[in-house]
């Protein structure tokens, strides 16, 4: 092959790449390519090549760029189409958006580390190069987020038209986030779900599916109870979401008798699954509605009490559940009693003993506060003694109704079994699953510093969509991570929906061997970003003799496990 250059009488000659070959007795030649549209400094590095002559003389690599991660969230939010869903015209706000999303996935961090993030003179990963921000300062992204929360609703309303129709069923919970400072409205001192105590938090209601794929959020204030957040969704769901027919399924603090009487009740097309009280239940028992002796062989039976017209309330004991509160019973007991009896010495003692009935009760109110065992000691205090004796009585009484609950529910047996029932209860683990990865292990929703209501709105937001987009990751890695990916398997194995959830063998065989069934080793959710983190974008200044040395870019060539990943993710880099 060789560079031809034809002149084409008035205008810039041609150059064209061309071959020569022999046909018979005589030589021929056939153009491959026209290269007319060719730099000239293009055209010379090609026909030195084509010499055999040393192209590249040196090169160097001036900048490295952590791109594999972000390839595959980044990836992952396209193949969803949720920037689309976000606004359907591509803008700089909506790339704003996706940056902070995907960036919360890969790793969560303040706003003004995320500008610091996304800046072409300071970025570690190639976020910023591959929606081509530019600088990024921390006013932009406050009003994006701005914007974001102006577009909440409409965003909820394509994640729930995507993911729920008619009849469906719909988990809600609420948990607690605490916060930092002490201007934003939203935050107040409130009963605190988990985290330090004390502290100015708000409350957050989560919509999700029955896979526990996230659809809706919304921030309340920290002192509000969670049966009062339940009231706002249902009108939301009706009012915004224009859904008429749906089966709520919340946990016994969410889905109370009130909320059931005043919200779900009077919307037609409204069922709902949720649990008895322990002193609901101790009440039946009471009644004799059921003997608790009768499920010594058995896990589950339906019973009726006219306390509850129309409602279907199964009673499930789980032995294993039994076990576990027994052990915690006598290990709170004994731990209460290690404390009793140092008050009980501090009485006795010669040198400054305890002395008053209020202050030996102040004291022994702290301990039982602590453990929460007052109600399992019978107390007697006088202004120079303190003894204590166990409350048999009330001991035995709770142990009789160790490891039963009661679901309640409005479902007609017709559409659903009791352990269908149970089963679709039970799911509401897979919020809480939710939560623990927004608040802690993955996303780290907390603590809160914004200040503005509208802010606190919006980075709430964020975290959900940042999960939405995880929860789908996770779903398409499943096969690479410790996650039990036979979930039918899994299912095969359970003797009821009260027993134990089981392992499929495919999941043991990945714990055990530490590799799934293709060979490739497993990872957590988070070790497997961190893997492809190490794909890196790399720019590269190749220096050629007579020459202008030329800058390329090269991504790293994944490994078999890298491939594998972004193969499951249906994205390339």
């Amino acid at each position: 092959m060789y560079i031809d250059v034809v002149p084409n009488r008035g205008s810039r000659p041609a150059v064209l790449l061309r071959e020569s070959f022999r046909d018979g007795k005589k030589v021929k030649k056939r153009t491959l390519a026209n290269l007319s549209h060719w730099s000239e400094p293009k055209i010379e590095r090609l026909r030195a090549a084509l010499k055999g002559e040393q192209v590249i003389t040196s090169f160097e690599i001036t900048r490295s760029l952590r791109h594999g991660a972000v390839a595959a969230v980044l990836g992952t939010v396209r193949r969803l189409g949720l920037d689309r869903m976000i606004v359907a015209r591509r803008s700089r706000s909506r790339d704003l958006v996706v940056a902070m999303i995907v960036a919360r996935v890969i790793s969560p961090s303040s706003k003004l580390a995320l500008c610091r993030g996304l800046d072409p003179d300071q970025s570690t990963s190639s976020l910023g190069d591959v929606l081509g921000l530019g600088a990024v300062s921390e006013q932009e992204l406050y009003d994006a987020m701005d914007w974001l929360a102006a577009r909440q609703g409409a965003v909820e309303k394509k994640l729930v038209a995507r993911h729920l129709h008619e009849g469906s069923m719909i988990l809600f919970d609420v948990t607690s986030v605490h916060f930092e400072g002490r201007h934003c409205p939203l935050a107040e001192i409130g009963y605190a779900h988990s985290g330090p105590k004390g502290k100015l938090q708000i409350h957050i209601g989560l919509l999700c599916d029955p896979d526990g794929r996230p659809l809706a959020v919304e921030v309340f204030k920290g002192n509000l109870g969670d049966p009062k957040a339940l009231t706002a969704q249902v009108a939301k769901v009706r009012k915004h979401f224009g859904l008429r027919r749906l089966i709520w399924v919340g946990d016994r603090g969410t889905i109370t008798s009130a909320r059931i009487r005043e919200d779900l009740e009077p919307e037609e097309g409204f069922d709902w699954i949720t649990a008895l009280r322990s002193v609901q239940i101790r009440t039946l028992v009471r009644q004799d509605v059921f003997q608790p002796s009768l499920f010594d062989k058995r896990d589950l039976g339906e019973i009726t009490s006219p306390d509850y017209p129309g409602e279907r309330l199964i009673v499930c004991r789980n032995p294993l559940l039994a076990d576990e509160r027994h052990r915690k019973r006598q290990a709170l007991l004994a731990s209460t009693e290690v404390e009793l009896r140092k008050i009980a010495a501090a009485t006795r003692r010669k040198a400054r003993a305890l002395r008053g009935e209020d202050k030996i009760g102040l004291r022994v109110g702290r301990v039982l506060g602590r453990f929460k065992m007052a109600k399992h000691f019978l107390l007697t205090i006088s202004d120079d003694a303190f003894t204590w004796e166990r409350n048999l009585e009330k001991i035995a009484q709770e142990e009789a109704l160790d490891g039963f609950y009661i679901v309640r529910t409005s479902v007609p047996a017709e559409e659903m079994s009791a352990d269908a029932i149970v089963a679709s209860y039970k799911g509401l683990s897979r919020v809480e699953t939710a939560f623990r990865l927004l608040k802690a292990v993955d996303l780290n929703i907390r603590p809160i510093r914004h200040r503005l209501e509208n802010r606190v709105r919006a980075h709430v937001m964020l975290c959900m969509l940042a999960y939405y987009v995880e929860w789908h990751m996770r779903e398409a890695l499943a096969t690479l991570l410790f996650d039990d990916h036979d979930r039918q398997a899994a299912r095969e194995l359970r003797t009821s929906s009260v027993a134990k959830a089981k392992r499929s063998p495919a999941a043991l065989r990945k714990a055990a061997s530490k590799r799934n069934d293709e060979g490739f080793p497993v990872n957590s959710f988070r070790s497997l970003l961190d893997s492809l983190d190490t794909i890196v974008k790399n720019t590269v200044v190749a220096k050629m003799p007579s020459l202008d040395q030329q800058t390329l870019t090269r991504v790293t060539i994944p490994n078999p496990l890298q491939t594998k990943a972004l193969d499951l993710l249906g994205v390339s880099l």
